[in-house]
């Protein structure tokens, strides 16, 4: 059985990979599988790990270009907003939580006409 820790660092590599295929959808599952057990025991980076499953979940929003996309993407975006100051160097896999706020931050560029008013 993988320990914790283990868990989540493989999520979170699993997550920068699928963010990179455009896959958010699946990157929000594979990230939630590891917020599950940090949220149960009330872990310090529960937050942040859920900010980055919505920080996905905004970006598959507008992917699916369905109606009021660009709303639900920025409604959603706003829990990654409030939690990725989290992100600090003394953090457990601080190089990936930080990656992945990269990422999230180079689509937020890469869409700045939905989240110019953020």
């Amino acid at each position: 059985m993988l320990k914790m820790n283990e868990d989540l660092e493989g999520a979170l590599q699993a997550y920068l990979k699928l963010l990179d295929a455009q896959e958010y959808f699946e990157a929000h599952e594979v990230l939630e599988e590891a917020w599950h057990p940090l949220r149960l025991r009330k872990d310090p980076l529960a937050n942040l790990v859920k900010g980055l499953i919505n920080g996905a979940v905004a970006f598959e929003h507008l992917k699916r270009a369905r109606p009021q996309a660009a709303d639900r993407a920025r409604r959603v975006l706003a829990s990654y907003e409030r939690h990725k100051g989290c992100c600090t160097p003394d953090i457990v896999y601080a190089e990936l939580f930080t990656r992945a706020c990269e990422k999230i931050e180079m689509l937020k560029l890469q869409h700045a006409a939905v989240f110019e008013e953020m």
